[in-house]
């Protein structure tokens, strides 16, 4: 089976499911300049984030790493995750589910 969806179709602020049900969680998420969203942490899933458009700090544990438009990004939801967007951006997220050893 083959879904294919537009970003800008997909209802929801700031988070939007791009496939409610379905594995991996892929989520459009936008923020507007300054708007952040708070640290949190997705255990057990290893994320891949692109970013559309736009400039965020994305806070990763202690560390913050500036993303800017066309950069993606892999890290552990382990750990402490908070976007915060310098300028309006839209990221997809895809949170897959950590492989067993």
């Amino acid at each position: 089976m083959t879904t294919i969806r537009a970003l800008d179709d997909l209802d929801g602020e700031p988070h939007a499911n791009a496939f409610p049900d379905a594995e991996p969680k892929t989520i459009r998420l936008t923020l507007a300049a300054g708007e952040a969203v708070p640290a949190h942490d997705h255990p057990d899933r290893e994320i891949v984030l692109y970013l559309v458009e736009g400039e965020i700090e994305l806070t990763l544990g202690e560390e913050t790493h500036e993303v800017t438009a066309g950069d993606v990004a892999r890290f552990d939801g382990d750990q402490d995750v908070s976007p915060k967007a310098t300028e309006d951006s839209t990221a997809l997220l895809v949170l897959a589910e950590r492989a067993g050893d």
